[in-house]
């Protein structure tokens, strides 16, 4: 079986370890690193080299630390046809899923650098869902967006078998994985996209394209919004040329298609200079990136429907774009969103969460969902909290927030609750309207989920399970990772996509 992503070919290998000497390219083996007396623990394949070479494969190891994750590398290994030979010491330890993901994208990153071409990785001796994690971690790193480039440069690493003792097991388990590849490599596709490529049409155009896996897509245009009395949401765009659309998402596949659905809501703000209230100038180029949370939840459900997941699921994305003209929304407007609340407009910077107060009222009264995850690009203020390591989240119901952070530890996601309370919430009082859209610099994230929660609205059992994830830190990090090139990460898919298959498919 071939698994593809944007640059990188993986397939799994039931060859024999016995032939190893005759595999020709980028050999990658194992070592479990030293035992007590300082004797090299070698895997049955680096075994088998170290023997085609004469001891060769010992005597580089002889002064490696024997640290997990640690490479040694030899160029044109005596007695083998391979031209490298990419020795990795997975540990003495038992090595976990969580961790043989990342292992998997460094070997890939290695690889790439040292332009290894074909590459054969020697995973026979682990469980079959640990070969699936080293795919799916070198294909997340290896992606790569040169949409824009003219002439397009090698990555480096063509192609990655994945030695498995069981083939089917193997394939088995990377195909789900395969699906959420898909589905953050769309993600970063959209990241990547200039405003000028990736407008409000351009992207809901994007994300219709999903009908084509069995989504059911509606776009409303600013007519329907207008109709709707989204207000908040529009009066956002108001100062661009460039239309407002938002895009709703159905995925059912429960057994009961009529089943209250999880909701992903993303803001998409596919450009943002601050509107009247102006950025600094100064990297705003990146403000391509304010799409982020709706480009995560077009990931997540290319994913849920790629994997066929047996949960209904509805993504909700409000794709607008912030700039200053004669019509944009000045500082100190009062707007009304589509709840009726109405919100005294303090900084049109603080954009974000007037996207998200509209969306979240249509879709607790159109899709009454179960529960509720809204992300969003939302606050710098997070980046100065977190930095780029973990999103900050929010929620208003404890066991929900278990959940998803849960979800987030299984993939390897970093994320970290902050509070809510009273106190926050008093300092988004408006002597003239319901609520300011900000309640001043400090605590800056808590205040715009505070802000979000006053649109969570009560059901029969008390209100709707919501969390809000700023992920202004972790979508576009400034340097790459072991499971991203440098360049949007595509945070949250994986998340969004463990969350729904554990908590929701029957």
């Amino acid at each position: 079986m071939t698994l593809s992503t944007r640059s990188l070919e993986v397939r799994f290998d039931a060859s024999p370890i016995d032939d190893l000497v005759e595999r020709e390219g980028t050999i990658v083996a194992f070592w479990r690193g030293a035992d007590d007396t300082g004797e090299i623990l070698l895997g049955a394949a680096a075994e088998k080299a170290d023997q085609a070479t004469e001891g060769q494969v010992r005597r580089a190891l002889n002064t490696a630390k024997s640290e997990r994750g640690e490479m040694v590398e030899l160029v044109a290994p005596h007695g083998m046809k391979a031209d490298r030979l990419l020795l990795v010491c997975r540990g003495r330890d038992k090595l976990e899923a969580v961790e043989a993901r990342p292992m998997g994208g460094r070997i890939a990153a290695k690889l790439m650098g040292s332009k290894a071409g074909a590459a054969h990785l020697c995973a026979e001796a682990f469980p079959a869902e640990l070969a699936a994690e080293f795919a799916m971690g070198a294909a997340l790193r290896a992606y790569g967006f040169q949409r824009h480039k003219s002439k397009e440069t090698p990555s480096g690493l063509s192609s990655l078998s994945v030695g498995a003792g069981d083939l089917a097991a193997a394939e088995a388990a990377y195909a789900p994985l395969a699906a959420v590849v898909e589905g953050v490599s769309t993600t970063r596709d959209l990241v990547n996209e200039p405003a000028n490529v990736l407008t409000p049409e351009t992207f809901a155009a994007r994300a219709a394209e999903l009908s084509d896996l069995g989504v059911e897509i509606e776009v409303m245009d600013e007519d329907k919004l207008a109709e709707l009395k989204m207000n908040a949401l529009l009066a956002v765009g108001r100062g661009s040329r460039k239309h407002s659309r938002v895009v709703v998402m159905r995925w059912s596949g429960a057994s009961d298609a009529a089943a209250s659905p999880v909701a992903l809501i993303g803001k998409g703000v596919t450009f943002d200079t601050g509107g009247v209230s102006l950025k600094p100038p100064a990297g705003m180029e990146e403000m391509t990136m304010d799409m982020g949370g709706a480009g995560v939840v077009v990931g997540a459900m290319k994913a849920i429907a790629l994997r066929k997941s047996k949960a209904n699921v509805v993504g909700v994305i409000g794709l607008v774009e912030n700039m200053p003209d004669g019509d944009a929304q000045r500082p100190g407007d009062i707007v009304t969103s589509m709840s009726g609340k109405t919100i005294e407009v303090i900084n049109t910077d603080a954009e974000g969460r007037l996207v998200l107060a509209d969306l979240l009222t249509w879709t607790q009264a159109n899709a009454k969902p179960r529960a509720m995850v809204d992300l969003a690009t939302l606050t710098g203020a997070m980046i100065i909290a977190l930095g780029h390591e973990k999103a900050g989240f929010f929620a208003n119901d404890d066991a929900w927030a278990a959940k998803l952070a849960a979800a987030s530890d299984a993939e390897g996601e970093g994320t970290w609750r902050l509070p809510l309370g009273d106190a926050y919430d008093k300092m988004l009082k408006s002597r003239l309207a319901d609520m300011k859209n900000v309640g001043g610099r400090a605590a800056g994230s808590i205040t715009a989920a505070q802000f979000l929660q006053r649109f969570v609205e009560d059901g029969d059992d008390g209100p709707t399970p919501w969390a809000h994830i700023d992920i202004a830190g972790v979508c576009l990090p400034k340097e790459s990772g072991a499971l991203f090139p440098k360049g949007p990460s595509g945070w949250g898919v994986a998340t969004l996509v463990r969350l729904v298959e554990s908590e929701f498919e029957g």
